[in-house]
This record gives structure tokens, C-alpha cells and sequence, in this order.
């Protein structure tokens, strides 16, 4: 017993020492950890500015990165971005027709085979008409000079004269010349424009036969359930606001394109019909649409009439119409909070022409929609919040 006691004691001893031992060595390892973090975190208040602009730096050039990849793989991702921006516009009909039973697949079928009729019944409209003012073009072009010529010489500075259009880069012969080097450059951007549709239409298609689960997929991968009402929310305001918008903008600029239609064919234009296709394509681009088909009247009217006034009455009469639909019918129909600065979509307009061409200017306002509701959505907290009384 004596020896079991005093194994017992000597047991007590030894587990009482690597206590006092262990304790102390955790108080020397905490205290050096404390002195660590003080000091850590003083250089790190020393170093905060540097730190905030080596952060951005590599914000800065992770975006050029990002930009030039956009640029690089332009010829994959303007169809693939064109599809999703189509699919999100017919989100609300895809809707209506799976609440009326149409399995997802044949939904699919139907709406991507309704865009490619569309796009076949206007290219067939502009062949016919746009193979003949190119057959024609030498004879509109010395229609042209010898119509503008009488204004163009009253402006001095320009130095403008009847040799102007004789000889030098902008005369008849070197322009036939180089039409054949425009051909050349048309064929060959004939590949990859059929490359490009190709890609559009299935990418259309999967998107529209796909929509639901990539919803799903995108929502369940946020973990809590804010983040997740977040992404329903960001989801459905951008069908919604997409295909509300373009819908009702399809409506709108369908009747400019009849009114543009009557204005050439009372002017006395050749091929109304086209100038009211033309009319109703361009609106979908902002200020650049109708700069552009407002030019393109001016010059056609002023070649066909010998009255100047005569001449402009029609880009007048469309760009007063245009005006009106735009700065009244538009705003009123649409709603004050679906307005964008009119800065910021210029701003978008020249971006993503320079980024992508004329596809890009035609997706600027998309885009653009798309990044307001999402603004907002995420910042949803933060706006002032309407007083109701109790």
C-alpha cells in the first residue's frame, strides 16, 4: 500500500509539473501571438494606401485581360451573346407556352424557328431591292454629284469642285476599282457570317430547351437564402424588364416603319417598302439608327426632287415623327423607371462597336438594360423607401 501511495504522489507531482509547464508555455505562446498581431496588423495600417492600390492595380489588370479575351473570341461569344439576350426576350412567351402544356424541347423549337423566319422574311425583303441600287449604283453616284454639286461649291472651305469627282480617291473610276476589292472583302466575311448564324441558332435553341435547369443551376449555387432570393429576383427582372421593353419597342417602331413607308411614298422615294424596313431596324440603335436613316433620306430626297425644300421634307417629316415617338409615346408607355441615361447608352453604343461592330451596337442597349436591373436589384436595400401612413 505504501508503495501504491507513493506512486500515487509521485504520479500527482509529475501531472502538477507538465501542467505548470504547459500553462506557461500557453501563455508565452499567446503573448507572442498577441505581439504578433499588434504588429502585423501596425504595418498593416502602414502599408494600407499601397495596399489599396496594388488591389486595384490587379482589378485594373485582370479587366484588361478580361476586355481583350472579349475581343479575341468575338466570333464565338457575339452569337452565343446574341442567343442568350434573344432567349431572355422570349422568356415571357416561353412561359405562356409551357403554362399551356408545350413540353420545354418543342417550346424550344418553336420560338428559335419563329427568329429564323423572321430574319429570312427580312433578308428576303432587302435582296431584291438592295441587288438593284447595286446595279445601279454608277448612275446614283453621278446622280448624287451632279445633284449636290450646285450646294457643295457654295461652300468655300470645302474646295469642292466638278474635277473633285473626276479624278483622285473618290472618283467613278477608282471607286469601280475598288469595288472588286470590296467583293473580295464580302466573300470572305461570308464564311464566318454563316459560321456565326450557325452558332446563333443552336445556341438559341439549347438556351431556350435548357432555360429552366441553368436557372436552377444558377440559383442553387448561392448557400444562403438571401443570396438566393438575390439571384430570383436579378433572374425575373431581366426577362421581365428584356421582354417588356422589346416587345412593346417592336410594336412602336413596327408603326414607324409603316409611317416611314407613307412619308417615301408620298415624297416620291423609290422603294417605300424598304425605307420602312430600314426605318424600323434602325430604331432598335439608338441615335446612331436614326442619324444615319435621316442622312440616307436627306441625300435620296434631294437626288429625286429639284427643289431642295421638296428634297428634305421627308428626313424632316420622319425625324419630327421620330422625335415625337421617342420623346413622348416611348417614355409614356414604358414607364419613367425603365429610362436610361441617355450619356451612359452613347457611351455603350460607342464601346461595343468598337468591341463587336454592328452587332455590338445593336446589343449596347440590351446590355445595358440588363446591368440596370441588376444594379438595382442588388442595391434594392438602399433605395429610399416610400413614408406610407399607418
Amino acid at each position: 500500500m505504501d508503495i501504491a501511495n507513493g506512486i500515487r504522489k509521485q504520479a500527482r507531482r509529475l501531472a502538477a509539473a507538465s501542467e505548470s509547464r504547459s500553462s506557461a508555455w500557453v501563455d508565452a505562446l499567446r503573448a507572442d501571438t498577441e505581439r504578433l498581431d499588434n504588429g502585423s496588423s501596425a504595418k498593416r495600417v502602414e502599408k494600407d494606401g499601397l495596399d489599396i492600390a496594388s488591389g486595384w492595380a490587379i482589378i485594373g489588370i485582370f479587366l484588361v485581360l478580361a476586355l481583350a479575351g472579349v475581343y479575341m473570341m468575338s466570333i464565338i461569344l457575339i452569337p452565343v451573346t446574341l442567343a442568350v439576350v434573344v432567349g431572355m426576350i422570349l422568356g415571357l412567351a416561353a412561359e405562356r407556352l409551357s403554362k399551356l402544356g408545350v413540353p420545354r424541347i418543342l417550346n424550344a423549337v418553336l420560338l428559335s424557328s419563329a427568329v429564323a423566319l423572321v430574319i429570312f422574311l427580312i433578308i428576303n425583303s432587302l435582296a431584291g431591292p438592295l441587288a438593284t441600287l447595286a446595279q445601279e449604283g454608277p448612275d446614283v453616284f453621278q446622280r448624287t454629284v451632279d445633284r449636290l454639286m450646285p450646294y457643295l461649291e457654295r461652300i468655300k472651305w470645302l474646295h469642292i469642285t466638278p474635277q473633285t469627282f473626276e479624278s483622285g480617291p473618290i472618283s467613278m473610276n477608282v471607286l469601280l476599282e475598288n469595288s472588286a476589292n470590296v467583293l473580295h472583302i464580302l466573300a470572305n466575311s461570308l464564311t464566318p457570317a454563316i459560321v456565326q448564324g450557325l452558332l446563333f441558332f443552336a445556341a438559341l435553341l439549347l438556351f431556350l430547351a435548357g432555360r429552366i435547369s441553368l436557372r436552377k443551376t444558377i440559383i442553387m449555387t448561392f448557400t444562403t437564402r438571401t443570396s438566393r432570393l438575390t439571384a430570383i429576383r436579378i433572374i425575373n427582372g431581366v426577362e421581365q424588364v428584356l421582354g417588356f421593353y422589346f416587345a412593346t419597342a417592336a410594336l412602336i417602331y413596327a408603326g414607324l416603319g409603316v409611317i416611314m413607308t407613307v412619308i417615301a411614298y408620298v415624297g416620291g422615294m423609290s422603294a417605300p417598302i424598304l425605307w420602312g424596313i430600314f426605318a424600323f431596324l434602325s430604331s432598335f440603335v439608338p441615335f446612331v439608327g436614326i442619324t444615319t436613316i435621316t442622312t440616307a433620306l436627306a441625300i435620296a430626297g434631294i437626288i429625286t426632287h429639284d427643289d431642295i425644300i421638296f428634297g428634305l421634307a421627308p428626313a424632316v417629316a420622319f425625324f419630327s415623327v421620330h422625335l415625337t415617338v421617342e420623346n413622348l409615346v416611348f417614355p409614356s408607355v414604358m414607364g419613367r423607371q425603365w429610362e436610361l441615361n441617355p450619356f451612359i447608352v452613347f457611351l455603350a453604343i460607342i464601346f461595343w462597336t468598337w468591341m463587336w461592330g454592328a452587332v455590338g451596337a445593336m446589343l449596347a442597349l440590351p446590355l445595358s438594360l440588363i446591368v440596370m436591373t441588376v444594379v438595382n436589384e442588388l442595391f434594392l436595400d438602399e433605395k429610399v423607401q416610400p413614408q406610407l401612413p399607418e
